[in-house]
């Protein structure tokens, strides 16, 4: 049952944010500062979560498989290799590199 009260209340707490993001007037968004701020919070956002899933595990930071994955994914995107080519690099390193190591 705790379960449930969880997703409840998460839900509720996702139309709360999105009612509160409605109701912000249309003047604030205009404004250059937060225009910017907009355009660039999703790829801090995503460039945190890529390295936190890539140098940590649980509470240590480690350099293993998936760093060379990613390093290979950035090389490709230099060379500005389509998006499935990247992504096929970063698989094939990383599982190559696994199974050199393992």
């Amino acid at each position: 049952m705790n379960t449930w009260i969880a997703i409840g209340a998460t839900a509720l707490g996702c139309y709360a944010v999105k009612l509160a993001g409605l109701m912000v007037p249309a003047g604030a968004l205009e404004r250059p500062l937060v225009r910017r701020l907009a355009a660039l919070l999703p790829v801090a956002l995503l460039a945190a979560l890529t390295a936190q899933q890539t140098f940590a595990d649980g509470r240590a930071l480690v350099l293993d498989a998936r760093a060379a994955g990613l390093a290979a994914a950035a090389v490709a995107l230099v060379l500005r290799a389509p998006f499935l080519l990247v992504v096929a690099t970063a698989v094939l390193v990383t599982a190559g590199v696994r199974a050199i190591a393992g």
